[in-house]
């Protein structure tokens, strides 16, 4: 098996009082494919990525895979949220941190809370996504068809089939992405990734080798 780098680190956003926590895995050849940005749910954290295993799985897949504590949450709770002042306003907090770690183009990968940053972004700086992993993610209903009709970023939706609220309302309004595929975890929940990581590790690889 490849050996792989772990770091831990904080970046300072200008939108941000406080900086924030992130963790990152690459292969230790250096030899980087793509990168990955790994956002987190409300009750989670970049944590999470680290205890499933996904941190490592990227970097052995050949990926640069960066976890942030989004603000006010895990080890970032003295950064403020950047105001939401419109529907958009949410997407130059992603630009930015995508910008000061270096990740664009970046694979977003968004469950939950984290729409709320992802989608916005997702809609505003397509040039900068190179593909999408929303997983069951908030405010999916605040965007219209078209809007979603009009990104053209590789998208794959993944939600658990235990997923009863926000699993079925995500893939209504998510479908509409022009370029996409549905993953149904069976027998997930609403944090499908936690309940099964063999079967996310594999669909989320499966997904970076058509890229």
């Amino acid at each position: 098996m490849s050996a792989v780098k772990m770091t831990e680190g904080s970046v300072q956003l200008e939108s941000c009082k406080a900086p924030l926590f992130y963790r990152q895995s690459e292969p230790a050849t250096g030899e980087v494919k793509m990168s990955v940005l790994l956002l987190h749910g409300i009750r989670f954290s970049s944590e999470n990525w680290l205890s499933i295993g996904t941190l490592d799985t990227l970097a052995r897949a050949g990926c640069r895979a960066v976890a942030i504590d989004l603000p006010g949450l895990g080890r970032s709770k003295s950064a403020e949220a950047p105001a939401a002042v419109g529907q958009l306003a949410p997407a130059g907090f992603l630009k930015e941190v995508c910008e000061k770690l270096s990740l664009s183009p970046v694979v977003v990968i968004s469950p939950s809370l984290s729409g709320m940053y992802s989608l916005p972004f997702l809609l505003q700086h397509q040039a900068l996504i190179r593909a999408y992993v929303p997983v069951a993610p908030i405010c999916t209903d605040k965007f219209t068809a078209e809007q979603y009709q009009s990104v053209q970023v590789p998208s794959l939706i993944v939600y658990g089939d235990q997923d009863a609220q926000l699993g079925e309302l995500s893939l209504s309004n998510l479908r509409n992405l022009a370029n996409h595929s549905v993953v149904v975890m069976k027998g997930a929940g609403h944090p499908c990734y936690l309940d099964d990581p063999d079967t996310w590790h594999k669909a989320l690889t499966d997904f970076l080798n058509t890229l």
